[in-house]
């Protein structure tokens, strides 16, 4: 359907109503408008009040939880065990409640829309509220004015004033006031109006006002009085007039203070007040400057009744002067009442909250101040209570009291003789009989310092807690509550260090710091502390914290302070839990401190040290009961061995412990077998004194006793120690000779029990006594040897039974030696020599010290030989087994150089000495070595060799070996010529001699061999004995035996004969001998052998080679001198090897 007109044109679609059409249908009822949920929610005010981001809240508390978890992990590492976990546990949860809360929070804020909707209607429906009730309030305003603006009567009179005169004659005079302004006085009506009142009031104040005596300083000018009370307040006042009934009124006030300290928020304190507080002491002041004063007629409104003013009875006198005073000192002093305590609550906002509480009085005129406040835990509670402790360390009360006169001198504030006697003259010069009506409020403030009963556990002399007024005051001029409260602390913290340092000096600690300058007083970066010195270069700073009133322990010395840190911080921790234990935690620390500084230095010299070994109670007892530590030092060397470091009262004690392992105890106890104290200052004294003990022999020697060690487990604890060195500064040097001393001693201990078990009496020297040093041997001293005595032994005994014990001097010294370094202790025994040999050959040494071998160092310029033996435990066996080499070789080298120049052997002659091997020639260039090498043998080394000269006889040219000396083939023979002991010597000389008669026989034997090797004849010699050599032929079945005889005869043989069985000789030349051996695997005789040296004799004697008388001849040889053998034998060889068939 579609309508058209001319005015207008309206199309409707039938086919269906669309969406807009339904919307703008259910948006209209009978042509209102009807707005949407939507549009009625938008017209709602939208409130945010109290209401913040849920994001902004999450991030800020993640924020604070990653800025405190930060901070923790600088803090902790600082902290004791216990302190880190109290700490971490304490803020867990803490961290825990707010993390919960924050949960919470977000749970409540699904419904925040909800909520804020709820809010935007509340807030609407208190503005619709509102409009209401100020559409209600216009009404009843239009009401009230309504009635006034009604038209008043007809003014009858007005108008027949107007009519008559043509003016108004009745017109109000506050509409003149009003309208009509007044004429403003001139500058010189002005200043002549306030010289008036300047002279008013000088007239009142000298005739009829009283003034209190504390604000009598005033001065008069601009038309006013100011008035000045030192240090509480300057105020100005003013008359309202000129008559004698005119009162004051008060004009401004200036309070006399200065603020000192931190001068942070202090600008809310102004000197002059303004504002409010202007209003509020002007009001005040006045009320009370006009208190007995009627009021002004006009200054009531009308239709208000003001009750009637009070009334002076007779005989009082109206005094505004002193109660404007008396109030203004209240003001003054209650202004700086408040300026200290909020200076207070400034230092507790600053950190001091957890260890400051302040409270003010309900009437403001009291504050108290309690300081180092402990924590208020239940556990804390609980432990403090056990201890006595009480739950801070004091109060500091400020109060603003009256101070009243004495009785003797009547009613009134307290003040001065002559205030007193001004006042009394004032009173009576303008009063006469009549009394004041007010009279003057002496105000002061009270300091009041009351330290806690057993704080730090330390109870404080009365007289140590009071301090003078002259230090304990409220200085207007410096308000500061900080330096007031630390003026309390410094003298509280000076107080409990003094009992601190008498408990240290005079309780049961005294015997370890009573010694002056132990325990002192001292100022430590402006701070009282208590400076106790513990050993050494330690010391130990005690300082009570001024906040939080812990003490505090700091380490000064140079032994790793930092290392350190966190044993003061455990002490402080305990200290502070429970600070009675202060003088047995010192105690403790300083044992800790002393054993550090020894293993310090023990581990700085390599040693192996322990604190603590296992031994029961009673072998620790042994060590002294006054004994507080002790530091086990093994000797490297002897593990059973241990140097002590005991600590006493004021001193070192050292001790050398032999101990024994329990093998049949559960856990391998140990005891000390022994018990040496030593005292180092005699033991580093360059004089030794050795005594004996009474009623034994000094060369017995079995026990001794010396002053510098005292080796009885059970010798007095004080008898040997000198009291030298205190303080426990144990130096470096110090420890190594106390070490090297015990090695020292050790070994000799060692040596000391060979000598025992052995029954060799032993007596002590000194070692250098009398010896000079020498370079060689500087090496193996020690700066202790003059402190180590030496042991010393008879050779009788020692060598008793021993090879040669009469080439050694009497005394033989025993020195061990290496004691003193980290390689093992070595033992030197050193003999001087009766005969003086100088070593020679070519294993001497153009040196006066030679060492000839590892062990053994001989001095030629004082002939002493030194033997070294690198077992102390066994020393005494190796010196023994040395000495039986050496002085066999030293007498073998005597006689041989006796030989030389006492027997008729001009050739004989020492070649080599060097107390292990003598060389000598025993005839022309034949030599022989001697040496004992292994002692437990009793036979010689002998080694035989030739030194050819150039002057060599030429019958010697065809040997070829020049070296070679035919006696080396009979050295098995000849090297048990010799005997040890008392017969070497005799045994020498029958050795030598055998050489020498038998070197004919050897010598002739080496030609024939040679001559017949280079004949190409099988020929071989060799000795049968010492003195009986054999020529044995090819066929191994002849032989021809060379035997030496008496008087240096030489027996030529038949080798099948033997020498006992040899009978006459028969009347048959060729038949054997009844001693014959005729087996076929023995020797054979040599066939015509009779005939055969007869021959050769026969041809020696006419040939002049052998003399008549020199020879003889026998059945189966010749006995001829020993010279002739060069040629008998070597005739009787040619001609017996041509009677021999060839082989």
């Amino acid at each position: 359907m579609q309508v058209d007109s001319q005015d207008a044109s309206l199309t409707v679609d039938i086919a269906g109503p669309s969406k807009d059409v339904s919307a703008a249908v259910q948006g209209h009822s009978n042509g209102v408008h009807e707005p949407t949920l939507e549009e009625l929610e938008r017209e709602l005010p939208m409130v945010y009040d109290g209401q913040i981001h849920l994001g902004d809240l999450l991030s800020r508390v993640v924020q604070a939880i990653y800025a405190e978890l930060s901070e923790l992990a600088e803090t902790l590492p600082n902290m004791s065990d216990s302190a880190r976990k109290r700490t971490l546990a304490d803020w867990v949860v803490k961290i825990k409640k707010q993390v919960v809360k924050l949960y919470a929070v977000a749970k409540w804020a699904r419904d925040a829309d909800a909520v804020q909707k709820c809010m935007n209607i509340t807030a609407f429906l208190m503005t619709q509220n509102q409009q209401f009730e100020g559409a209600m309030a216009g009404l009843k305003y239009a009401r009230d004015s309504l009635d006034s603006a009604r038209l008043r009567n007809h003014d009858l009179l007005t108008s027949l004033d107007v009519l008559t005169t043509g003016s108004y004659l009745r017109l109000p005079t506050c509409i003149k006031k009003a309208i009509i302004p007044v004429t403003p006085l001139t500058d010189a009506e002005v200043a002549d109006t306030l010289s008036s009142m300047e002279d008013i009031i000088r007239y009142r104040l000298r005739m009829s006002e009283i003034i209190p005596v504390e604000m009598s300083q005033h001065r008069i000018a601009d038309g006013r009085v100011c008035f000045t009370a030192p240090k509480l307040f300057e105020t100005s006042l003013c008359l309202r007039g000129g008559q004698q009934d005119d009162g004051w009124f008060f004009v401004h006030v200036e309070f006399l203070i200065n603020i000192g300290g931190d001068m942070t928020g202090l600008q809310d304190f102004p000197r002059t007040p303004t504002g409010m507080m202007k209003r509020h002491i002007t009001d005040e002041a006045d009320a009370r400057l006009a208190f007995f004063l009627p009021i002004p007629e006009d200054a009531v409104p009308p239709g208000v009744e003001i009750p009637p003013r009070p009334q002076l009875p007779p005989g009082i006198v109206d005094t505004p002067l002193v109660r404007v005073f008396n109030f203004l000192q209240m003001m003054s002093l209650s202004y700086q009442l408040e300026i200290l305590w909020y200076q207070a609550e400034r230092m507790r906002s600053l950190g001091w909250a957890e260890y400051l509480s302040v409270k003010m009085s309900l009437n403001r005129k009291i504050l108290t101040a309690s300081y180092w406040i402990r924590p208020t835990s239940p556990l804390e509670i609980e432990r403090r209570q056990r201890l006595k402790i009480p739950d801070l360390g004091g109060t500091i009360t400020i109060s603003i009291v009256e101070t009243h006169a004495p009785i003797q001198t009547g009613p009134g504030p307290a003040r001065t003789s002559k205030q007193r006697v001004i006042a009394r003259l004032q009173q009576r010069s303008k009063l006469g009989n009549a009394t004041p009506s007010d009279e003057v409020e002496g105000l002061k403030f009270e300091v009041c310092w009351e330290p806690a009963k057993g704080a730090l556990g330390v109870a404080i002399p009365p007289n140590e807690a009071l301090l003078a007024a002259e230090v304990l005051f409220v200085d207007a001029d410096d308000l500061n509550f900080e330096k007031l409260l630390r003026v309390v602390i410094e003298r509280h913290t000076l107080a409990i260090l003094k009992i601190f340092q008498f408990q240290l000096q005079k309780g049961p600690t005294r015997t370890v710091f009573s010694p002056p300058g132990i325990v002192t007083l001292i100022k430590d970066a402006g701070v009282d502390a208590l400076r106790v010195h513990l050993c050494a270069d330690e010391v130990v700073i005690i300082t009570i914290d001024s906040r939080t009133g812990r003490l505090n322990l700091r380490d000064t010395g140079d032994l790793a302070a930092a290392g350190r840190g966190p044993r003061f911080s455990a002490i402080s921790d305990r200290l502070n839990e429970n600070p009675t234990i202060l003088l047995d935690a010192l105690v403790r620390l300083r044992l800790h401190t002393i054993t550090d500084l020894a293993e310090q230095k023990a581990k700085y010299l390599g040693f192996q040290s322990f604190r603590q070994r296992n031994f029961p109670k009673e072998e620790m007892i042994k060590l002294g009961r006054a004994a507080q530590g002790t530091l086990y030092i093994q000797l490297a060397n002897f593990p059973t061995y241990y140097l002590v470091l005991v600590i006493m009262g004021d001193q070192f004690r050292y001790a050398l412990i032999t101990t024994r392992v329990l093998t049949e105890s559960t856990y391998s106890s140990m005891i000390m077998e022994d018990i040496a104290w030593l005292d180092f200052d005699r033991i580093h004294g360059e004089e030794i004194v050795v005594t004996t003990l009474p009623g034994r022999d000094a060369h017995a020697g079995m026990k001794r006793k010396r002053e510098s060690v005292d080796m009885s487990a059970d010798a007095g604890m004080g008898e040997v120690q000198s009291p030298g060195r205190h303080t426990f500064n144990l130096e470096t040097q110090v420890l190594r000779e106390l070490y090297s001393y015990c090695c020292a001693r050790v070994a000799y201990m060692n040596v000391e029990r060979q000598f025992k078990l052995r029954g060799i009496p032993f007596t002590h020297v000194n070692p250098t006594n009398g010896t000079p040093m020498k370079l060689e041997l500087a090496h193996m001293q020690s700066s202790l040897a003059l402190s180590v005595p030496a042991l010393c032994v008879q050779s009788k005994d020692i060598l008793s039974g021993a090879p040669a014990a009469e080439a050694a001097m009497p005394n033989i010294r025993v020195i061990p030696l290496n004691w003193w370094s980290e390689k093992n202790a070595q033992v030197v025994t050193s003999v001087k020599l009766k005969y003086v040999q100088q070593p020679m050959g070519k294993t001497a040494s153009t040196s006066a010290v030679i060492r000839p071998s590892k062990r053994i160092i001989y001095d030629t310029t004082e002939a002493v030989v030194s033997f070294l033996s690198e077992n102390v435990n066994t020393c005494v066996d190796e010196f023994l087994e040395e000495w039986a080499r050496v002085s066999k070789m030293v007498v073998i080298a005597r006689e041989v150089a006796k030989m030389a120049k006492e027997s008729s052997w001009p050739d004989v002659r020492l070649l080599s000495f060097d107390l292990q091997t003598v060389e000598f020639a025993y005839a022309t260039d034949y030599t022989v070595s001697i040496s004992c090498e292994d002692q437990l043998s009793l036979t010689f080394d002998l080694r035989f060799s030739r030194r050819r000269s150039h002057l060599s006889n030429a019958k010697n040219n065809m040997i070829e070996d020049d070296d070679f000396n035919p006696h080396d083939d009979a050295e098995p023979f000849l090297r048990n010529i010799l005997r040890h002991g008392h017969e070497l010597a005799p045994s020498l000389h029958r050795l030598v001699t055998l050489l020498r008669d038998t070197l004919p026989i050897v010598t002739e034997l080496e030609v024939i061999r040679r001559q017949s090797e280079s004949e190409g004849r099988s020929v071989d010699t060799f000795a049968k004995a010492a003195g009986w050599y054999r020529l044995l032929y090819g066929d191994l079945r002849h032989a021809l035996d060379f035997r030496l005889m008496t008087n240096q005869r030489v027996a030529i043989l038949d080798g099948s004969h033997s020498l006992f069985d040899i009978t006459l000789p028969s009347s048959s030349t060729t038949g054997p001998s009844r001693g014959s051996i005729d087996e076929p695997l023995g020797l054979q005789p040599i066939p015509n052998l009779k005939e055969i040296v007869t021959s050769v004799v026969k041809d020696a004697i006419s040939s002049g080679d052998v003399t008549l008388g020199t020879i003889a001849v026998l059945d189966v040889g010749v006995v001829c001198e020993a010279a002739s053998v060069r040629h008998v034998g070597k005739a009787i060889h040619t001609k017996v090897l041509m009677h021999l068939p060839p082989p």
